[in-house]
């Protein structure tokens, strides 16, 4: 599959890298409003430049398009190329509202091509074995769940684009920017929410719209209590790790990024074995937050699985796991979450 990337900003650095290790793929090129940036990508990654977006999409040979863009700004190029009859990769969030993603789901659907968005945390080992054991019913009644994100963004962070903490372009602070990998973690693996009360505030940074603190009660569809907190004002020397936590009366499992501080099932299964030699955090691992301070300290292994999972599901003729319905759940839940902070913490039931 030939490849092509719209923005060239920090995240198109990680597609880039991502789409080199995929056999069978390459980048074919890239586009950039800034035809100088867009020339220094291309001369780095050894790919294509283009001066407009149209010339961009009018290549043959191009096949799927990433987007790397700020959040709001995601519609206006992946409408553009699905119209182009190109599979589209999105990076999160799809779109800052539901209302902006339906479009797109709308328009993937009549032009039959693919609309997917990057949820790479999804295909961490751990996340996989963690769904398992929900779908397998191991943890008996789900009971309390949680997504902790306790992060720390500086000021210069927010100071460093204009579009970072605004409504328009961000679509959010601290829940929809750096927590909405784990709200989806944690929706992919317990099931949809019902309805949520909440509360936010912008505590530690300023010249900024959205909030840089947020926590959420959530009732979900099968029963389960659950509870979200996420910041970007949790100073740390090394950073907290995003964790989601599962509960029930048969089990409980805290997964800590990557790894599991806590897997215990009243009834033992053949995957424990490996679970506890291989998936649980050492007494120094799960001190380190992945990403937690600093948004480049990530790797790109989970994009590379994300793309491979999408250019497997065009080639098989299916819908990839990680497409435009999946990846709409955790704005809807966010957005839900916003309308009831705004409302003094009205319950809001998620659409």
């Amino acid at each position: 599959m030939k490849f092509g990337i719209v923005g060239t900003g920090m995240i198109a650095h990680f597609h880039a890298k991502a789409i080199e290790a995929i056999e069978d793929s390459s980048l074919h090129s890239c586009f950039n409003k800034n035809p100088e940036k867009a020339n220094e990508f291309a001369a780095k990654y050894g790919c294509k430049s283009y001066a407009t977006m149209e010339e961009f999409l009018a290549d043959p040979e191009l096949e799927i398009i990433t987007i790397g863009t700020p959040s709001g700004a995601h519609q206006e190029p992946a409408l553009a190329a699905i119209h182009a009859g190109k599979h589209v990769i999105c990076e999160k969030p799809l779109e800052i509202t539901p209302e902006r993603i339906d479009p797109l789901i709308e328009a993937s659907e009549k032009n039959n091509v693919t609309l997917a968005a990057i949820l790479n945390r999804r295909f961490n080992e751990s996340v996989v074995v963690l769904k398992d054991a929900v779908d397998k019913g191991r943890f008996g009644t789900l009971t309390l769940v949680e997504a902790s994100i306790k992060w720390y963004r500086s000021q210069e962070y927010y100071d460093s684009a204009g579009w970072r903490g605004t409504w328009a372009l961000d679509g959010g602070g601290a829940l929809m920017n750096q927590s909405i990998h784990i709200i989806d973690q944690l929706i992919h693996t317990v099931g949809p929410v019902k309805r949520v009360t909440a509360s936010m505030g912008l505590l530690t940074h300023e010249n900024i719209e959205v909030e840089d603190t947020a926590v959420a009660l959530l009732e979900f569809k099968n029963g389960a209590k659950g509870v979200v907190q996420g910041s970007t004002s949790c100073w740390s020397s090394t950073g907290h790790p995003a964790e989601v936590n599962i509960c029930g009366s048969k089990g409980s499992a805290f997964l800590a990024d990557e790894s599991f501080k806590v897997w215990d099932f009243a009834e033992s299964a053949p995957e424990d074995e490996y679970v506890h030699a291989k998936l649980m955090a050492s007494d120094d691992a799960h001190k380190v937050g992945l990403g937690a301070n600093d948004p480049n300290a990530i790797n790109f292994t989970g994009h590379q699985r994300n793309f491979e999972e999408v250019v497997n599901a065009i080639n098989e003729g299916r819908r990839p796991s990680v497409d435009c319905h999946e990846a709409r759940k955790a704005v809807a839940l966010i957005c839900a979450i916003y309308e009831s902070a705004r409302n003094d913490g009205q319950w809001v039931d998620v659409k």
